[in-house]
């Protein structure tokens, strides 16, 4: 019977990192359905879902000590089961390029959350403006939005947010 397994991984980042780790992965027959892979600072983060046969992925646990001493990594791994997303929520992206400000992320979170909607993947990241080299902080989600939420109240309250972050914050329709 397929499972499903979610291994994290960080380690100092090297050459081949990606490489090793698949390797591993495949040569005890199991799947990567999923992965999102960064160099954050000196370390490399890795988030995979592995798919396999149980007897194949219960494997790949019980080697987990042997992995991290081979691959240079630390390793958790846990079974994990089928997205519970509703189909009652609509895909929506929300971006944001702003200065650089402690508490982007939480004051965004807290007004996400207050309406129930779910952050199915979160990207940021910090570079430097074109003209003064200043930090810019950007930000890229998509959310699934509940049916019943009123876009134009939730649009409102991000409009607070622009203004106590100083953000230029933009929500659509996922494509």
């Amino acid at each position: 019977m397929k499972q499903q397994l979610l291994l994290t991984a960080v380690g100092k980042d090297r050459i081949g990192i990606v490489d090793d780790l698949s390797k591993e992965i495949l040569d005890r027959s199991c799947n990567i359905e999923e992965s999102r892979m960064s160099l954050l600072g000196g370390d490399f983060a890795i988030l995979v879902l592995i798919s396999g046969p149980e007897e194949r992925l219960k494997k790949l646990i019980e080697d987990k000590n042997l992995l991290e001493d081979r691959l240079q990594l630390s390793l958790q791994m846990r079974y994990t089961s089928g997205s519970q997303q509703t189909s009652r929520a609509l895909p929506y992206i929300l971006e944001s390029s702003s200065l650089d400000t402690p508490g982007i992320v939480h004051g965004v979170s807290k007004l996400l959350r207050k309406y129930g909607i779910n952050i199915t993947d979160l990207e940021t990241n910090t570079e430097s403006a074109p003209m003064t080299g200043a930090p810019l902080f950007i930000i890229k989600a998509q959310l699934l939005i509940p049916a019943d939420v009123s876009i134009m109240l939730l649009k409102k309250e991000l409009e607070e947010l622009e203004i106590n972050y100083n953000l230029d914050l933009r929500l659509s329709p996922a494509v």
